[in-house]
Order: structure tokens, then C-alpha cells, then sequence
């Protein structure tokens, strides 16, 4: 499967953010086959010398997946992997694992014996494949309504493929950040969006909305196969009447029907709250069917880590995870 998520490439881009490097696990056994794409990041406290790590899923999702291989014979590769990937962390001084599994594909599902799972939030999907009238289906009524007076009063749009440069979404991607005060992580910087452009154009489709030539709502979105995933947005607050976040969508969703894509999958809110505003306004493109986003854990090393606790004053049963470090993958598990 051809998803951005479990291309190196994109794991790459998050390699400062995560102060690590982006690393694959190809494990290849006569019952299938296996990849585990990951950052791999250096704990900062060493041991008698000794530099140890721990591993994160890239900024989204991922988490190991099944490439090849019965349905039948899925319990004994997943066993066959974790003996083995234990190894691989064994003698590469690796010492635990957090898992952002893909809501989408539902990896998490076949992993269960392997890493602690834990339920985060629901996650919004608006279901292309199939249905003859996406927006018809998946839309809320308001925001079928919203869309049409944005377009009967003027507003257009367009699909830019493959983009040559980001110039005008990083204007508007950033005013929306500030008006929205979101945390730092949100932004990324100059050379994030040039490496976007330099590794990932293949992947890249950027939506425009303009009204009277004047751009008042941009999106940047990653293309696979078969899946879209609403990556970064961002709106003219001048203009919101005119509904550009909801055109931006529905724009989307014309694109990714006529190109026969699966779905768009536009993640989940900033918390598992069925009242949480982003989750609310994302459920009004994909009222029919949620998808679920677990995260998974695993203490790979479970002496070292009890170390690492017991010199950072850390319990090793607080919900922080892994325990020995203070704020965690600076990444959010949205």
C-alpha cells in the first residue's frame, strides 16, 4: 500500500522535531513479511556510560504492519516479529516504544499481543468508494447548506497537483495558527515545507479557494493510492460568511471521487470529548462511519526503564508514557 505514512521519506521530516533519526524494521519470515517505520531518539540520561533510546511513530500514524502473508498465519508472524524485533532493540540498546497505530488501515488489530493498547480518540473519514453522491452521503445538511451560499456567492476553487512551491498557504496556514493560538508544534517551519516540496511532491495536492481573486482558504493534503489525509488548513478570518473551510472540503472530495480514491480521512479532535469543537466540525463532512485511533506501548528493556524512572523521580505507573521522560514525543497524538 502506497500511503504516505509508511514512507521513510515522510518519516524524515520529523527527524528535528523528534530529535531522532527515522529508522525501518523490515522483518521477512517464511510466513510474511513485516515493516516498522519509526524515529529513534536518544533518551538523555545515560546509564554507566551507556546512550540508550527509545522509539516513536512520525508526526500522524503508522506502527508496524503486515505486507505479506495469510490471514491465517497472522498470529504466528506477529509472535515470530516480536521475538525477533526484541532482539533488534536488545542489541541497539532500546529501551521502549510509543505506537501511533493508522485508524484507517486498523494495524492495531493485529498487534494487540504484542504492545498495550490504549483507545485515544474517534477519527472523522469521509467514504468516497462506493457511494454514488459523497457529499450528499457524508455531509451534514448545514454544511451542504454553507457550501452552496459560499459558491452562489462567488467563491471558487481549485486543485493544485504535485505544487512547485507553498508560499501562499504558509500566509494563510500561519495567521490561522496565531488566531487560533495553537501550540508550537503546529508550526513548522520554512524548511519543513521546502522538504515537503523537495521529498514528498509526488504526494502533495493543495486546495484553493478564492473569492474576487483574493485567496481566502488553502489546505495541504498527502495522496496515496487510495487514501487522502487532510494534513494542514488554514482560512481567511475576513471571510468566513463565504465558508472556505467547508469549500476547501467539499473541493477535496469532488477531486478524490473523480480520481477514485477510497477516502479522506481528516483525523480526530484535540481530545476523545464527543462535545470537542474540532471533532464536532470535522464529523460534518463524515456522519456515517468513525474510525477508531488507538496508540500502543511497549517497554522493550523493563530494567533500564525502571532506571531511567528511578533517576528521573518518575513513577513507573503514571499515565506519562515512557514515565522517565518529563513532557514525552513533542509531537501531539491527535
Amino acid at each position: 500500500m502506497n500511503d504516505i505514512y509508511f514512507n521513510k521519506e515522510y518519516g524524515r521530516l520529523y527527524e528535528k522535531i523528534e530529535k531522532g533519526e527515522c529508522q525501518e524494521f523490515i522483518f521477512e519470515h517464511m510466513l510474511g513479511k513485516i515493516q516498522h517505520l519509526f524515529i529513534k531518539c536518544e533518551i538523555p540520561h545515560k546509564l554507566t556510560g551507556q546512550v540508550f533510546y527509545d522509539l516513536v511513530t512520525p508526526y500522524g500514524y503508522g506502527g508496524p504492519r503486515i505486507v505479506s502473508g495469510e490471514n491465517s498465519n497472522k498470529v504466528a508472524l506477529v509472535s515470530a516479529f516480536e521475538e525477533e524485533f526484541a532482539k533488534y532493540c536488545a542489541n541497539h540498546h532500546i529501551v521502549s516504544e510509543s505506537v501511533r497505530f493508522h485508524p484507517v488501515i486498523k494495524n492495531h488489530l493485529d498487534f494487540e499481543s504484542c504492545y498495550e493498547l490504549n483507545f485515544r480518540r474517534q477519527t472523522i473519514q469521509t467514504r468516497l468508494a462506493g457511494i454514488d453522491d459523497p457529499i450528499l452521503t457524508e455531509y451534514s445538511a448545514s454544511c451542504r447548506r454553507d457550501i452552496r451560499h459560499g459558491l452562489k456567492a462567488g467563491v471558487t476553487y481549485r486543485i493544485i497537483e504535485h505544487p512547485k512551491n507553498l508560499e501562499d498557504f504558509k500566509k494563510l496556514y500561519y495567521s490561522t495558527m496565531q488566531r487560533n493560538a495553537a501550540k508550537t508544534i503546529y508550526y513548522f517551519n520554512d524548511e519543513y515545507f521546502q522538504q515537503c516540496i523537495d521529498r514528498l511532491s509526488d504526494y502533495l495536492v493543495v486546495v484553493e479557494v478564492t473569492y474576487e481573486e483574493q485567496i481566502i482558504g488553502m489546505s495541504l493534503n498527502f495522496v496515496g493510492d487510495s487514501f487522502i489525509h487532510v494534513h494542514l488548513t488554514g482560512t481567511c478570518q475576513k471571510f468566513h460568511q463565504l465558508a472556505p473551510a467547508y469549500i476547501l472540503q467539499y473541493a477535496l472530495a469532488l477531486w478524490g471521487k473523480e480520481q477514485g480514491k477510497e477516502l479522506i480521512h481528516h483525523g480526530g479532535g484535540r481530545t476523545k470529548d464527543m462535545d470537542d469543537k474540532l471533532y464536532l466540525f470535522k464529523k460534518k463532512f463524515g456522519r456515517r462511519s468513525e474510525l477508531t485511533y488507538f496508540i500502543g506501548r511497549k517497554i522493550w528493556n523493563r530494567a533500564v526503564y525502571e532506571q531511567l524512572c528511578y533517576i528521573n523521580n518518575a513513577s513507573t505507573g503514571s499515565d506519562q508514557f515512557p514515565a522517565y521522560r518529563s513532557s514525552g514525543s513533542p509531537v501531539p497524538v491527535y
